[in-house]
């Protein structure tokens, strides 16, 4: 039977929040921390770690067929690669920075100015967008430090928190692109390969929309039944079921994550009691 060979990243919070998708979505990897290839059990499943940089490449040639990378490696790459989802994790932007003293009006600014950056070809194309000429110097690594010992005026990194920024004395100016984790795949699957990877698409996409929501239970007098109903803001309509105790029932619903605190104080204050939130593993409407 054909496996799937998939990439992701060797370390880093990238491989983790890859790995953890997978175990959720029920495929475990059989490997020790020091292997490059391993194999999932119950899901043909093969899994290369590799170097960020490099899995471009692999996919482009088919060396592999899907892969977990960052949205801004495809652009800055700029290979023929599928974007399959977007999975929602490992959010960042790519953006420029100066230092703190830099007097900055606008993207004129950095006129004749130097940029140091991993990402020359996605700053080139927002500078020509944007009519600005700049001397760009290709470095990898420690790209932040790059106006403090005199190598550039200015840097273009990816950005998270800010916090690397603000340690070595720059501010964000101007965001190049925004960039998340993407499975992608090689465009030139054969059938087989693509119903695996559209089986594994299902699973993630099942996880996924399972983190935005939790299950919620709780108890309320019948003659509220109606009233909280119109607090629950569900899916389609919350399951009731009677109580052993007369006038109670339990309600049962799906609740959207980022409400579920506001929803909960609306629901204790008409009426209802033994609120219990669960998580959800998988959804699929």
């Amino acid at each position: 039977m054909s496996k799937l060979k998939i990439a992701i990243q060797k370390s880093g919070r990238l491989h983790d929040d890859s790995v953890e998708l997978l175990q959720d979505c029920g495929i475990s990897i059989d490997n020790s921390n020091d292997q490059l290839k391993a194999f999932a059990r119950e899901f043909p499943l093969e899994i290369l770690y590799l170097r960020n940089s490099d899995i471009p490449q692999y996919l482009d040639e088919g060396v592999v067929d899907i892969a977990i990378i960052g949205e801004n490696l495809l652009i800055e790459k700029q290979k023929n690669i599928d974007i399959v989802e977007r999975l929602g994790f490992a959010k960042c932007r790519l953006s420029i920075a100066v230092p703190n003293n830099f007097e900055y009006t606008g993207i004129s600014s950095l006129n004749n100015k130097s940029i140091a950056t991993s990402y020359p070809a996605s700053l080139l194309a927002f500078l020509d967008k944007n009519g600005v000429s700049c001397n760009i110097h290709n470095i990898s690594g420690s790209v932040e430090i790059a106006p403090n010992i005199g190598v550039a005026d200015a840097i273009c990194d990816l950005v998270s928190s800010g916090s690397t920024l603000f340690k070595n004395g720059l501010k964000e100016t101007e965001v190049v692109l925004s960039s998340e984790a993407c499975l992608v795949k090689f465009p030139g699957l054969d059938n087989q390969k693509q119903e695996i990877l559209n089986e594994l698409v299902f699973r993630i996409q099942s996880v996924l929309m399972a983190r935005n929501y939790k299950y919620i239970l709780l108890n309320v007098p019948n003659e509220k039944i109606e009233e909280i109903s119109r607090i629950l803001p569900v899916l389609k309509s919350p399951t009731v079921l009677p109580l052993l105790e007369k006038g109670w029932s339990s309600m049962h619903a799906v609740i959207e994550r980022k409400t579920y605190w506001q929803i909960i104080n609306k629901l204790k204050a008409a009426g209802a009691q033994g609120i219990l939130v669960i998580p959800i593993d998988g959804m699929m409407l």
